[in-house]
């Protein structure tokens, strides 16, 4: 049997979907579950002829036939070559991937995508995006709207404990015990350890059966002629072809939106059971959560969120003050923040490996490990912090403890804010140059 990581021990995706064959599958440790599997469409020129590309236009055809045949548009690409890339990550959070080959001059085109989503004007629009809609029915977007405010709560804190330390003349009354103390309480357990609990629904709840995202129509020119007599599709993001429950706007219970189109409707589950769930069962955690890389992590964020809490609450006016001896601040303060400082540490590795391909190879050119790294740092940060507050009374070990808070939340509402743009990216598009990098690697 080969290891775990190269096939899908359990639920694989699109297997009930004729439309996507299997690729490969692959991910960073053998003992867990794959975390990217490539999926050749029905109509892909990579595995056909344009002939072939032809014979494949009636499943195509079925899968447009409730749009209109469309022309260019100012977005279209031309594209030799695409795939359907799953990733673990992708997946949980509503997103899509869609691999492009663009062609070489002189190649032809066979399919028509919208640009790359790292382009200037994709980038932008995302961004604006992050400023003006608010989609609080979907968990991913939640998550992170609650994580970027917990961090500007953090921030706030940074200001209210390091500043006048490092800065004595700025400093009002109560800044340290009522600003530093309240902030404390607010960030870990109104806004961390409610994210973290949201992580571990979206874990759960991250769709088993494989999710399309994508219309696939076929595209005339300006005088409804195909060009030069080639099958030319275009490959769209298209909601009603997405079963993630993330797009369900009615409510917050993870079924998928009634207007999604039959072809992209999952299949029933065995005795009518609901789509979302609160707990997994102990046969489902024992064959499939606990080699699961997002429910691992959410759960050392969930973890490391409950214990960090124990000095959210004790950093409270009136509790504070009256932990004496020093010890008692110790157990209750600073060492807590240690313990679940290490528990987002540890969420925050899994999730950047969960990215990379090999353990030892990071992923840069990827969102999601951009978004893990911010957040390692910010975990160093505030476990820094603990680690120095228990040598409080000296004066360097208080101004250190205090710019690791300063400098950890800054790094937490990047990696916050990348997450809230990440949510609200639901079709990513990724370019790859050759054809061996588009068949070996991403």
């Amino acid at each position: 049997m080969p290891p775990r990581n190269r096939h899908f021990h359990t639920r694989e995706p699109f297997h009930h979907d004729d439309r996507l064959t299997l690729d490969r599958a692959e991910g960073p440790f053998s003992f867990l579950n794959p975390t990217r599997a490539h999926f050749d469409h029905s109509g892909s020129i990579s595995k056909k002829t344009p002939e072939d590309v032809e014979t494949s236009q009636e499943t195509v055809d079925r899968e447009a036939e409730h749009q209109i045949p469309k022309h260019y548009s100012g977005s279209d690409v031309p594209a030799k070559n695409i795939k359907f890339l799953w990733r673990s990550r992708d997946n949980r959070k509503g997103r899509h991937p869609l691999l492009v080959q663009r062609p070489k001059p002189g190649e032809e085109a066979y399919f028509v995508t919208p640009r790359k989503t790292s382009d200037p004007r994709e980038v932008l629009k995302t961004i604006v995006k992050t400023l003006t809609y608010y989609p609080i029915w979907d968990i991913s977007w939640l998550v992170a709207f609650i994580f970027t405010w917990g961090s500007v709560v953090w921030v706030l804190n940074g200001f209210f404990v390091w500043l006048p330390v490092a800065a004595p003349s700025t400093e009002f009354n109560g800044e340290i015990y009522y600003g530093g103390g309240i902030t404390a309480f607010i960030g870990a357990i109104v806004f961390f350890e409610t994210g973290s609990i949201l992580l571990i629904f979206e874990a759960i709840n991250a769709n088993n059966t494989g999710c399309f995202g994508w219309a696939v129509e076929q595209l005339f020119d300006e005088d409804d002629q195909q060009k030069e007599g080639t099958a030319r599709l275009r490959v769209v993001a298209n909601r009603h072809h997405c079963h993630h429950h993330h797009q369900n706007r009615r409510n917050f219970v993870g079924k998928h939106s009634p207007l999604t189109v039959v072809e992209a409707q999952p299949p029933l589950r065995q005795g009518g059971k609901k789509a979302w769930r609160w707990f997994p069962s102990w046969h489902d955690l024992r064959t499939h959560y606990l080699h699961e890389f997002g429910f691992l992590a959410g759960s050392a964020q969930l973890f490391g969120a409950t214990v960090f809490g124990i000095s959210g609450i004790t950093a409270l006016p009136g509790i504070y003050n009256h932990l004496t001896p020093e010890w008692r601040l110790n157990a209750a303060y600073w060492i807590p923040q240690v313990i679940g400082g290490s528990g987002f540490i540890v969420s925050s590795t899994l999730y950047m490996l969960e990215t990379q391909q090999k353990w030892w190879k990071p992923a840069p050119h990827l969102l999601g490990w951009h978004i893990a790294f911010w957040n390692l740092v910010g975990a160093l940060g505030f476990t820094l912090c603990g680690s120095l507050g228990l040598a409080y009374k000296n004066s360097g070990a208080q101004y250190e403890a205090g710019l690791a808070t300063f400098w950890g939340s800054w790094a937490f509402l990047i990696g916050s804010y990348l997450q809230l743009y990440e949510s609200l990216s639901k079709n990513p598009v990724e370019e790859v140059p050759s054809d061996q990098v588009f068949a070996v690697t991403q």
